[in-house]
């Protein structure tokens, strides 16, 4: 299934998100309270009642330690990598004036033609558990990913060389074989799943520090933290950093429950918000992995989106529940099948689907091949289909090309902070349907709807639009009809989605 948002590293924000290998950070900031210190107790607490029950704890984890620790496993890679282009863009068509909204297009998005890239070595590191004892290892795909060269070490010091089996990058889940493995002390997975206060052993290599343990509980489960469709994470405050990435979180009887990830994080430390996949995700794609050396999910061929309540509105539903298809995929199941953009996917063989994410689980685990019946909502009627799932492609769909304008300025969009030109009047790139965005105001309220230089719209309110007199009329008709937003359709880099943008700027 497509996706339609992409991870971004926030700018000038106090937290992000980082991945836990050496060389790794992405995506989500959030702002934590920060306590106030200086305050002390008015009076002295009270004490325990005699009958209150004592509190029980693990005196200590050595035992389980010194069991599973031999398994854990520090990994390093080497990849060389292509670095960027050189400053410049050729090909910019000379007759453009800097005042030309296409000059500033091209400066910002033009293709540099043969701009000279550089090949440089780079190294990362981070951790892995072996699961056999003829040497297979777990671990992240973004810990080996690009590697050219793989070295585990154990926690004796042996380093061995080790190749890469599969990879997932849905799952961000890779699979090694240490060559020659015989006889390797490994681990398991565990048979259960731990429930939200359980406690977690996480072993792992960080900073470059192998060997190291640190305990926690678990914390929360189902955590999405906008990775990708399948999101499913353990959210643990064992202290995790960077470099325990793939490392094992383990319970209290030493199996492991989950693949260490992710870390929210001011400085890319620990501050006791950790993510792992769980191992009921983990088993069955690294089973796929030794088996095939890769995964197969179903896919129906649509990207898809949340249903807010501006959305909802603008669609005419009650409810913002299920996955509002944002585009079919050309030639995919869901195309056949007659499903269309707007349509709103609410069952999937009679189980109801809250959000898209649901969606992607129940499309991926149901596998290739298989029938499914759709069920979904169009023009507020309910409707259903049945199609044969395809193969969920391995690679990603190719991001839509940022496209370049020839110049006509709505000057009714103004207040939203918006420029626009009709694709069909592109200089060199061959046209196209909708409206290039070639201009946006950052504090304007496009912008705020995440609208961005490049951007197509190609439909507002179900119309296909060719001039910016369109957009503008699609906008009076909105207000006319005393609605609040008009639901626009857009085109970009990360793919197709439909954006609420409200008809009263102001507001």
């Amino acid at each position: 299934m497509g996706r339609t948002a992409r991870w971004r590293r926030p700018e000038h924000r106090p937290f992000r998100m980082a991945l836990l290998s050496g060389a790794a950070a992405l995506a989500l900031g959030v702002t934590l309270a920060t306590p106030l210190a200086g305050f002390a107790m008015a009076e002295a607490p009270p004490v325990p009642s005699q009958n209150a029950p004592a509190a029980v704890g693990p005196q200590s984890f050595a035992d389980v330690v010194e069991r599973v620790k031999p398994a854990v496993v520090a990994i390093k890679t080497k990849a060389l990598e292509v670095g960027g282009p050189e400053e410049g863009f050729p090909g910019m068509p000379p007759e453009l004036s800097p005042d030309d909204p296409l000059y500033r297009f091209f400066r910002h998005f033009g293709p540099p033609a043969g701009g000279r890239r550089q090949k440089h070595v780079t190294q990362a590191q981070g951790s892995g558990f072996v699961i056999t004892a003829d040497g297979y290892v777990v671990t992240n795909n973004h810990v080996v990913e690009h590697a050219t060269q793989v070295e585990v070490t154990f926690d004796d010091g042996r380093t061995l060389p080790a190749k890469i089996i599969g990879t997932d990058k849905r799952t961000d889940l890779a699979l090694l074989k240490i060559n020659d493995g015989n006889n390797l002390p490994h681990v398991d997975w565990s048979s259960t799943s731990p429930r939200v206060g359980d406690w977690v052993i996480a072993v792992g290599n960080p900073f470059g520090l192998g060997g190291t343990v640190t305990a926690g509980i678990v914390s929360a489960r189902g955590r999405d933290i906008g990775a990708g469709p399948y999101d499913d994470f353990l959210q643990i405050d064992a202290p995790v950093n960077r470099g325990n990435s793939g490392g094992p979180s383990f319970d209290e009887r030493g199996q492991v429950v989950g693949v260490n990830t992710a870390i929210y994080s001011p400085s890319g430390g620990s501050v006791g918000i950790g993510f792992a996949i769980p191992t009921e995700v983990a088993k069955d794609v690294i089973a796929a992995l030794k088996e095939k050396g890769s995964v197969a999910r179903g896919w129906i061929g649509v990207q898809i989106q949340p249903v807010t309540q501006e959305i909802a509105e603008g669609l005419g539903l009650k409810s913002t529940k299920g996955a509002l298809v944002a585009q079919p995929q050309r030639g995919g199941p869901a195309e056949a099948a007659g499903l269309k953009s707007g349509d709103v996917i609410t069952a999937v063989d009679g189980q109801k689907i809250d959000n898209p994410r649901e969606l992607a689980r129940r499309i991926a685990a149901l596998g290739p091949g298989k029938t499914a019946e759709i069920s979904y909502l169009r023009n507020g009627s309910e409707k259903a289909t049945k199609l044969k799932l395809g193969k969920l492609p391995s690679e990603k769909e190719a991001a839509a090309e940022p496209e370049d304008d020839g110049v006509e300025q709505g000057s009714a969009l103004a207040a939203y902070g918006l420029e626009v030109a009709p694709a069909s009047e592109l200089r060199g790139r061959g046209g196209g349907d909708g409206l290039i965005v070639v201009g946006v105001d950052p504090s304007g309220p496009a912008a705020q709807k995440g609208l961005q230089q490049g951007d197509v719209i190609l439909e507002a309110n179900g119309q296909a639009l060719k001039r910016p007199g369109d957009l503008a009329d699609a906008i009076d008709a909105v207000k006319k009809e005393g609605r609040k937003s008009v639901l626009l359709r857009v085109k970009s880099a990360g793919g197709t989605r439909f954006v609420a943008l409200s008809v009263n700027p102001a507001s």
